[in-house]
């Protein structure tokens, strides 16, 4: 995944879709906590960790939300370009399923992989977990710093 702005109206974006499609999306929508595909599954992963990702004078900050996720069971991998995040939520096995009303929460290992826009040096990150918010600090390398030139 490529940095992109940020659009919050997308999604009402008006789109002219067959008729056929609308309703089809109206029960996949119903039936999907039931019966989900491989692409619903992993979608439902990745949404389970929402992120907010900018850029803050010569760094990149990364917040991510971690409710309910102990520090060691987050992940946080560097490989070149590609920032993965990635945790896991544990089920509480006290409450037993039988005397369980309702679960909502999702439960399970999750990952998002973040395609940055230059090569990270791993050991110049900073990472500190507040509230279930892990924020990394990313600094650019040099190449990538804005340099002023001095007009003589």
């Amino acid at each position: 995944m490529n940095l992109v702005r940020y659009n919050p109206h997308r999604r009402m974006a008006v789109t002219q879709r067959p008729a056929t499609n609308v309703f089809d999306d109206v029960f996949d929508g119903f039936f999907s906590p039931f019966v989900m595909g491989q692409d619903a599954r992993r979608q439902s992963q990745e949404n389970n960790l929402q992120v907010d990702i900018y850029e803050k004078e010569e760094k990149i900050i990364v917040e991510a939300e971690f409710a309910g996720v102990q520090k060691e069971d987050i992940t946080v991998d560097i490989k070149g370009k590609i920032l993965t995040l990635g945790g896991e939520r544990k089920l509480d096995e006290e409450i037993a399923s039988e005397n369980s009303y309702r679960r909502e929460r999702n439960y399970g290992t999750f990952a998002r992989k973040f395609n940055l826009p230059f090569e990270v040096d791993a050991d110049n990150i900073s990472a500190t977990l507040n509230n279930g918010v892990l924020k990394l600090t990313i600094p650019k390398p040099e190449a990538q710093k804005t340099k002023k030139i001095t007009i003589n």
